[in-house]
Formats: C-alpha cells, structure tokens, sequence
C-alpha cells in the first residue's frame, strides 16, 4: 500500500486517505493523543466503523500528528 494522507477536518479530527483519496479511518484527538478509527464498507456500501483494510490498527494511537509517522505505523 502506497503512504497514507491526513486531511484535517477540524481541531478534533483528521481524515486518514489512500493513494486513491478513499477514507480509511479517522485521526480523533482524545486528551493529549490521536487515536486512529478504522472505517470501511461492506459489500452493500453501508460503512463499518472499525472495517476496512486497516481494522488492525483500530485504536492505535499517536502523540504527535505527523504524516510520514502515522502512514509508516499504520501502514507497517
């Protein structure tokens, strides 16, 4: 899989992205770090909150919101 892109919503949350610009998750800042909510959809398109191709890294979470760092851990 190629580096993932953050896209910040809003102070709370940051949208994390494929190469493709699909929505593979959410960054959600809770207290002091981010933590990652995977997304994804099922065969019908309804979405499924903790689905999708990174629905192991469901719930990891970050100090710092660094793009290269979150696409290497999410990705690893």
């Amino acid at each position: 899989m190629n580096p993932l892109t953050l896209y910040r919503t809003n102070d709370q949350v940051v949208r994390v992205l494929d190469s493709q610009g699909q929505c593979v998750g959410n960054l959600k800042r809770i207290g002091a770090v981010w933590k990652f909510k995977a997304l994804g959809h099922d065969a019908d398109g309804h979405l499924v909150p903790g689905g999708g191709p990174l629905t192991g890294r469901h719930n990891m979470t970050f100090s710092v919101l660094d793009e290269a760092l979150v696409s290497a851990a999410l990705l690893a």
